[in-house]
């Protein structure tokens, strides 16, 4: 006779009691059974103003590791986050992969900076080999309003991961200055310069004694300041700088840019294929041999065209006047013939040959310029994640590869908080008993604010909520992706300003049943046993290699319910660590005390395992504290009042393997214990 097949918890989850209403669990006497400690030493938080990160194993520092230490540091898994980008050029251009690269410019409004900040990130997503942003003397851009060139810039480093090139012009500046400059880029993680001269300030070019009268003097400039730091880039022009003698006169000055230590070169705008092939046989003639990519400006709009053409002093092409003068006063048609127009240039210069890769004018705008890069094939529509969580392009965080878990939907929040760590984690995060997390006071910072404005909020979460039934109705709606009772999605909340992972498909259903009863998830991963690295929802790393993950849930729920679930997880304390806390900073905990736990590994093949994310017991003091504040720090949040009963607790749960043949390469999870 067969046995029945036992009953199995949903996938994710590890908590039994997730199910029960705080009605259900009563109004008892709140009781710590006696396996559980209370946590004093974690009452008071870490300090958190600066200084060195935590302690950990394998650091790329150089420094001793831990006694308990059974690896050295983790060999990179992405090989183009420690190249420069001359490097990653010549790789490319070696193994003939093409690329293409984006030009921005400063917005001139800081709401206009958080949408920048949010395209970055969405054309980031197809793959840019870099981005380059501009430089506008009557912008201040070296200062740090978050309009300035050099704070765009370094926010695309830092918080979007994006190669970036910096643009600087040089003329009417001091020596002092432009210096100045370059300190501040360097210390911000940039490691790129696009030099050029400026435009003068009345219609004529006056040189000016001793200073910086051409790009060739910034070039020299930087080269001698900052030796082989910085990857210098240059412009060229396809058909002669408009205030230059000839043609052959300003490739006389190209070649002396190039001399003086350019790595490469970016062509200005041009409208015809010939143009361009011209120009680069005329370089090779006179003895430039250095990578030279073609600028590419998608048609998007008559009146943008015609200002265009005004700032660059080029020709319009006849037989485009022809097309678009009949259609000037449509959009949409202008758009569409700009798209088929640049399509059919880049194809003519990729089957070329002499062409590595393009860069697009984007003016700011994505919808132009991905509909080229998609038709052109240069779009990646399934980018593989180096690991699991985004990268930042820093140059110190490079070879980072460990995180906590707390911070997975709010990146540039951990990045930001960490900006002051001498070094990161590489190998294993260890045991950290004071990790110093900077203070998070700054919620004006522009790359931190919600993507969403204020009346969008207010749509999806409500004017005013009257109960915590409303609250968890905001929840379930997040997840479900219906929309609301006025008839808008909630694509947000203050924890997660992204849509929903992919991998919470795989316990969309289970979750949604716990938050429709007050269990309010904010962070969550399904047990994940041995995927491989290419798979599209849950997979991570290089090809070939297997992806491991613990269950972990993260949630915030009333006293009445953690009263009951700690009864039910007396059951399981084998198989399920905990975290409790509440606002007052008390916590409850069956882990061992400043122990990091692995909850994401991989194995791939001639590497040791990497483990990129961990549940640390001291950082979650921290994130306790910054996800309380978010609700009060969030425009448009009305939950305060209406939530205070019911997030009274951060609960987070994550299952314990059975064993783990680590050094063996392989790792079994038991499945999780039936529901109560």
């Amino acid at each position: 006779m067969d046995r029945p097949k036992p009953k199995v918890f949903p996938v994710g989850h590890c908590c039994p009691s997730l199910g029960m209403r705080a009605s259900e669990a009563g109004s008892r006497r709140f009781s710590v059974p006696p396996s559980i400690s209370r946590n004093s030493a974690m009452v008071n938080e870490p300090r958190g103003n600066g200084g060195p990160g935590p302690r950990w194993e394998g650091s790329s520092s150089g420094s001793e590791s831990s006694k308990d230490s059974s690896r050295c540091s983790t060999p990179g898994l992405d090989p183009e986050r420690c190249e420069r980008l001359r490097e990653k050029m010549k790789r490319r251009m070696d193994s003939g992969d093409k690329w293409f690269s984006l030009e921005f410019f400063p917005p001139r409004t800081a709401q206009g900076a958080v949408n920048l900040i949010s395209r970055f990130d969405r054309m980031g997503a197809g793959g840019p080999l870099f981005v380059d942003v501009t430089w506008h003397p009557a912008g201040d851009p070296g200062s740090d309003k978050e309009t300035s060139s050099m704070v765009i810039a370094s926010t695309a480093v830092n918080y979007c991961g994006l190669e970036t090139i910096l643009h600087m012009t040089c003329c009417h500046q001091s020596r002092e200055e432009i210096t100045g400059h370059l300190h501040k880029a360097k210390q911000l993680g940039l490691k790129n310069i696009l030099a050029l001269r400026g435009d003068p300030i009345g219609d004529q070019w006056e040189e000016e004694e001793g200073g910086f009268n051409y790009a060739t003097d910034l070039v020299k400039h930087i080269r001698n300041e900052f030796g082989d730091y910085f990857d210098v880039c240059v412009a060229g022009y396809p058909k002669g700088h408009p205030e230059a003698e000839s043609f052959e006169a300003d490739l006389k000055h190209l070649k002396e840019k190039v001399a003086a230590g350019a790595d490469f070169i970016i062509t200005q705008l041009f409208f015809e294929a010939d143009t361009f092939f011209h120009f680069v046989k005329a370089c090779s003639e006179i003895g430039i041999t250095c990578p030279i990519l073609p600028g590419i400006f998608p048609i998007q709009g008559y009146h943008s065209l015609r200002q265009l053409v005004k700032l660059s002093k080029l020709e319009v092409p006849q037989q485009i006047k022809d097309v678009i003068e009949p259609i000037k006063d449509n959009d949409a048609a202008i758009r569409n013939y700009g798209i088929e127009q640049a399509v059919s240039l880049c194809q003519e210069l990729l089957a070329s040959g002499l062409v590595p890769g393009l860069h697009f004018y984007t003016l700011n705008r994505e919808v132009a310029t991905i509909e080229v890069l998609k038709r052109l094939g240069l779009w990646i529509e399934d980018p593989r994640r180096p690991l699991p969580w985004a990268l930042s392009a820093h140059p110190k965080r490079r070879e980072e590869d460990v995180r906590p878990i707390f911070w997975a939907s709010r990146p540039k929040s951990y990045i930001y908080r960490t900006q002051e760590w001498d070094e990161f984690p590489n190998g294993r995060w260890g045991n950290s008993s004071s990790p110093a997390f900077g203070e998070l006071k700054d919620y004006y910072l522009f790359y931190l604010k919600s993507k969403s404005p204020k009346e969008e909020l207010l749509k999806m979460w409500g004017a005013e909520l009257t109960s915590e039934e409303s609250v968890f109705q905001v929840f379930a709606h997040y997840l479900s992706g219906e929309p609301n009772q006025n008839g808008y999605k909630v694509t947000c909340l203050p924890w997660n300003d992204e849509p929903l992972a992919a991998e919470t498909s795989l316990m969309k259903e289970e979750l949604l049943r716990v938050n429709r009863r007050g269990i309010l998830t904010i962070n969550s991963q399904p047990n994940i046993n041995g995927k491989p690295s290419s798979d599209p929802i849950v997979g991570w790393g290089p090809s070939g290699g297997y992806v491991f993950q613990k269950a972990y849930l993260e949630f915030f729920t009333s006293r009445e319910t953690v009263e009951a679930l700690l009864q039910v997880l007396k059951k399981y304390e084998l198989r399920v660590n905990y975290h409790i806390v509440d606002v007052k900073g008390e916590n409850i905990t069956n882990a061992p005390e400043l122990q990091p736990n692995a909850v994401t590994w991989g194995i791939f093949p001639g590497r040791e395992i990497i483990q990129p994310t961990v549940v640390d017991p001291v950082s979650f003091m921290f994130w306790k504290t910054a996800c309380l504040c978010l609700c009060a720090c969030v425009p448009a949040c009305p939950w305060v009042s209406v939530c205070a009963p019911v997030c009274s607790h951060v609960l987070t749960c994550r299952m314990r393997p059975s064993r783990c043949g680590l050094s063996s390469g392989a790792s079994c999870m038991r499945r999780s214990p039936p529901p109560a």
